[in-house]
């Protein structure tokens, strides 16, 4: 069967119906085992999962390892998937357990001095290449800053912070997410941002700077 043309005017909600669509049945050939399909699927996925695991972890290496090993385990799970639940919903979840259990194994091991110091190492923004030096300097300072206070947060709290602030998700969202009650959400995230505010009060004059 020949690919779906899209109508030159299409709607936005044609247009999200037709994406919808594609996915599903590209989701359908990767439980048959399509390896091909799943490719297709690891590259329409693989930027944000990446981020997602960023900045979770706060490590661009170990982001590297999560992103893989979630998608390891998709490829072992998809079969398991039925269509009444959100895909992007559900590999969220996946995702998360996966950066979870990594902060459970950093907390048997040393952390590298350079996952706390460096913040260059792969930034999540890019610096604007029209501003001066300092200020580049600045932005890349206050975003290692926010970077060093979110890690330095519980996991569970760590979590539902990145899902609804940096992520955009609903309280609904994140609660189907991590598995938990939409109160519970709720009360993380207040502690959250109340315990981020603490960690950042010292340098908060460097936040708010530029």
């Amino acid at each position: 069967m020949g690919r779906r043309a899209m109508a030159p005017h299409a709607s936005m909600g044609e247009m999200s119906a037709a994406i919808a669509d594609q996915e599903a049945a590209l989701i359908e050939r990767c439980q048959r085992g399509d390896v091909g399909a799943f490719d297709a699927l690891v590259a329409r996925y693989s930027s944000w999962v990446y981020h997602l695991a960023y900045r979770m972890t706060g490590d661009p290496d170990d982001a590297e390892d999560v992103a893989q090993e979630a998608f390891v385990r998709v490829f072992k799970a998809i079969r398991r998937y039925r269509r009444g639940a959100a895909f992007s919903t559900w590999l969220y979840r996946v995702v998360m357990n996966a950066c979870l259990d990594e902060l459970k194994r950093r907390q048997r091991r040393p952390v590298p001095l350079s996952a706390v110091v460096e913040p260059d190492a792969h930034p999540p923004e890019q610096a604007d290449p029209s501003a001066d030096p300092l200020a580049i300097a600045q932005q890349r300072e206050r975003q290692a800053a926010i970077r060093r206070a979110i890690a330095s947060l519980p996991a569970h709290h760590r979590a539902v912070l990145v899902l609804c602030d940096l992520q955009g998700m609903s309280y609904e969202e994140a609660a189907q997410v991590i598995g938990a009650r939409v109160g519970t959400v709720k009360s993380r995230l207040n502690r959250a941002r109340l315990a981020l505010k603490d960690r950042l009060e010292p340098v908060m004059e460097l936040v708010r700077s530029g």
